[in-house]
C-alpha cells in the first residue's frame, strides 16, 4: 500500500531533515530536487550544497523538469520532494502567473495533486508553511501565499500523514490509520 507523507514548516523549522529521518538512511531514495540553481547567486547555490551534502549515499538527486510525470510513473523506488515552494516558484514564473492570469499555473497544480493521488509508491513530500505570519505586503507577496497555502491544503487530504515542524519539533496534523 502507498503511503504518502506530507511535511510542513516554516523557514529553518527542519522540515527538510525531519523529512530524510523518515527514510532508511541505507535504502534507495530519489530525492526530487525543485531548487532552480542560480550560479550567480552564492548563499542560493550554498543551501543547496549543504542539502546535497547530508544526503546517504544509497540516494540518488533528480531534478525533473516534469515533476508529475516522474511522481505518476515512479514504480519501484522511494520519492522524497523537496520541496514544494520552489517548485511552485518555478511553476508561477513559467507560466507568467506573477503578471497575469492563474489558469495555466492552475493546471499545473492539479496535476500534481493527481500525481500524488495516483503515486504507487513511498512518497515524502516537503513544503514550506507561510500562512502563519503576517499578511504580505506586495501582490506577488500575496500571490505565492494563497497558492502554496492552497496547494498545501489539498495535498494533506490526499495525504495519508501530514506533519507540521516547529521550532524543529514534529507536530502530527494527520496520522496514518492504523
Amino acid at each position: 500500500m502507498t503511503h504518502r507523507t506530507l511535511v510542513l514548516g516554516g523557514a529553518r523549522s527542519g522540515k527538510s531533515a525531519y523529512a530524510e529521518h523518515l527514510l532508511p538512511p541505507d535504502t534507495p531514495v530519489t530525492y526530487v530536487a525543485t531548487a532552480r540553481r542560480d550560479p550567480a547567486d552564492a548563499e542560493w547555490e550554498a543551501r543547496i550544497a549543504t542539502h546535497i551534502a547530508r544526503r546517504p549515499a544509497a540516494w540518488h538527486t533528480v531534478e525533473p523538469a516534469d515533476l508529475a510525470a516522474l511522481i505518476t510513473t515512479a514504480t519501484d523506488q522511494i520519492l522524497l520532494v523537496d520541496d514544494l515552494a520552489t517548485w511552485l516558484t518555478g511553476v508561477l514564473d513559467d507560466t507568467s502567473a506573477w503578471e497575469g492570469s492563474l489558469a495555466a499555473a492552475e493546471r499545473r497544480v492539479d496535476d500534481l495533486v493527481a500525481a500524488v493521488i495516483r503515486c504507487r509508491v513511498r512518497l515524502v513530500l516537503v513544503s514550506a508553511e507561510v500562512g502563519l505570519g503576517v499578511v504580505p505586503e506586495t501582490r506577488s507577496g500575496r500571490l505565492f501565499r494563497d497558492e502554496l497555502g492552497s496547494l498545501n491544503a489539498r495535498l494533506a487530504w490526499v495525504c495519508e500523514e501530514s506533519v507540521l515542524l516547529v521550532a524543529g519539533l514534529p507536530v502530527s496534523l494527520k496520522a496514518p490509520r492504523r
